[in-house]
């Protein structure tokens, strides 16, 4: 997918990038490759691979949970900022909340924050499993989101305790999203959500696999999650 393909597959799905937005993309996939020379970023560094894999595949969550219509969103280890910074830029009201336990990818991330003069972000170095036992962030935001992290039965104890009462939790996943929501239905309901809405679809060019799920917060998450860092990974709630 080149650039051009880009700008128009958005824009058949209702997102037209302006002069601006679309010069944040350029720059964003540069300072991608330029990074990556000096630390572990992605294994994508071709343009077309990464306006794909990384720029359209993260913006495709916009196409089915409107983000126009929420303000704050928290982003659960995004390494290089995927799914959110290529959100934001399209949905620049955004106040976007980056957890990730390398610091190396945080000091990317504000570096790219600053050279796309993104403003309302806030990039955290920490285990999601304490970020999550933070007051300061508990609870706090109307859609927390993650892309390729973990299996949807340990993410969504990483995700749902900083959703807020009637938010969202919003998981991209691939191919193996269908049998991971089955593993993961317990953790669900203990967690405090409930599946609203689930979508399936192909990434244009590659016909690839993606599933999309859209929970809402219903109830308060139980405080003793998410339980002590390596703990969810290990014995996920069953």
């Amino acid at each position: 997918m080149n650039e051009q393909q880009f700008i128009e597959d958005l824009k058949e799905k209702g997102i037209e990038l302006s002069e601006k937005q679309m010069a944040q993309f350029k720059k964003y996939f540069e300072l991608l490759v330029e990074w990556n020379e000096k630390m572990n970023l992605t294994a994508i560094t071709d343009l077309e691979g990464v306006y794909l894999k990384h720029f359209y595949d993260s913006i495709s969550a916009s196409f089915y949970f409107d983000f126009s219509k929420v303000t704050t969103v928290c982003d659960v280890g995004a390494g290089a900022g995927f799914p959110s910074i290529p959100i934001k830029i399209c949905f620049p009201h955004l106040h976007v909340t980056i957890v990730d336990s390398l610091n190396k990818r945080i000091t990317f991330l504000n570096h790219l924050s600053d050279e796309l003069q993104l403003d309302n972000m806030n990039f955290v170095h920490a285990r999601a499993e304490e970020f999550a036992q933070n007051a300061k962030y508990r609870e706090q935001f109307d859609v927390v989101t993650a892309r390729a992290v973990a299996r949807l039965s340990v993410l969504s104890e990483l995700c749902v305790p900083l959703a807020k009462q009637g938010g969202y939790f919003v998981a991209l996943k691939a191919a193996a999203g269908a049998e991971e929501l089955k593993d993961a239905k317990k953790a669900l309901a203990t967690l405090g959500v409930a599946l609203k809405e689930e979508f399936s679809f192909l990434l244009p060019v590659e016909e690839s696999d993606r599933m999309l799920y859209i929970f809402d917060k219903i109830k308060g998450t139980p405080k003793k999650y998410p339980r002590k860092p390596g703990v969810p990974n290990k014995t996920p709630i069953q």
